[in-house]
């Protein structure tokens, strides 16, 4: 097929990779522009765009995709189909009906649930045990189309939202050239979502890696994994941010009694171990690893030895 290729960040490059392999014609790449990234704040090129000028694919990056201009600029390309995976802005009619297939996306999630900016990060940070990817027919709507083709990933208890992004990224690549040789075929049968099972996944904020230490210690746990690297997890100490930068729910042995540490948040040195961090009744949350503000990250015993306390409040 001719096609337009829309994506943006990483997890849209191996969906490249699998319609170059297939065979399709890569008439355009659309990223976003680009954008100031790091310390020093650099310009810092998408990777679909560094991807797409290694091949000679031309490359556009219009600021605005909803004024007519870019429609009628890929009109002129004549393609059989736009593909899109992360490419991080809301398209509109024009674009949807512009190619005889219209508008394919790749979406990290089996939909209807995690509609929605992030879908990687809150399926873990909720305690999903799978998650997937899903090719969807584009409509208006926020990842309201009907779905063509899925596919079921698991999510392994470690798992964080840095981790599982590639192996969903390939799955996603492999599943778009599926879903565009079933359309070819015309053998692929949409399938409506049900919104009434639609659940959302919105764009992260850095309060959402706020710690709440009244939660039980495995759903802190895994809200930590999604929001791995960014917003992270953190909590403060004595006014400073402190970041938890791993942990994992105590084993019972590990788990101070409710009547020794008090309150959600109390943090008793466990030896070789770490902090082990009271949270809901019942459960504790054994600290590995911290960083306090403008320190380097170090061991959580070392940390709390460092500052010659048996046990520590966080959270204030």
């Amino acid at each position: 097929m001719r096609v337009v290729f829309m994506g943006t960040p990483a997890f849209a490059v191996p969906s490249l990779d699998a319609l170059a392999a297939a065979g399709h014609e890569l008439l355009a790449v659309v990223a976003q522009p680009d954008r100031p990234a790091g310390r020093g704040q650099a310009l810092r090129e998408p990777a679909t765009k560094v991807w797409a000028r290694a091949r000679g694919v031309p490359v556009l990056q219009p600021e605005k995709v909803r004024d007519g201009k870019l429609a009628a600029e890929l009109a002129a390309l004549r393609p059989d189909v736009l593909c899109v995976a992360a490419y991080g802005r809301i398209l509109g009619r024009d674009l949807l009906e512009l190619a005889p297939h219209g508008a394919i996306n790749v979406h990290g999630s089996i939909l209807p649930k995690y509609r929605g900016a992030a879908p990687i990060q809150w399926a873990i940070a909720n305690g999903e045990a799978e998650t997937g990817v899903s090719i969807m027919q584009m409509d208006e709507g926020l990842d309201t189309g009907d779905v063509l083709l899925q596919r079921v990933l698991h999510v392994g208890p470690t798992d964080t939202a840095e981790a599982l992004g590639p192996r969903l990224a390939a799955l996603g690549g492999a599943a778009l050239a599926e879903g565009l040789a079933g359309l070819a075929l015309g053998t692929l049968v949409p399938v409506r979502q049900d919104a009434g099972r639609a659940t959302l996944a919105p764009i992260l904020t850095r309060e959402d890696g706020k710690i709440d230490w009244s939660r039980p210690a495995k759903v802190i746990h895994d809200r930590l994994r999604g929001f791995s690297p960014w917003p992270g997890a953190w909590t403060t100490l004595d006014g400073k941010v402190l970041k938890v930068l791993e942990a994992e729910p105590a084993a019972a042995a590990a788990s101070p009694r409710a009547e020794e540490t008090g309150v959600p948040g109390a943090a008793t040195v466990v030896a070789g171990a770490g902090l082990s961090v009271q949270c809901a009744p019942g459960s504790a949350l054994l600290v590995r690893r911290v960083q306090l503000e403008g320190k380097a990250p170090q061991a959580a015993a070392d940390f709390a030895n460092g500052l010659r306390r048996k046990q520590l409040a966080l959270g204030t």
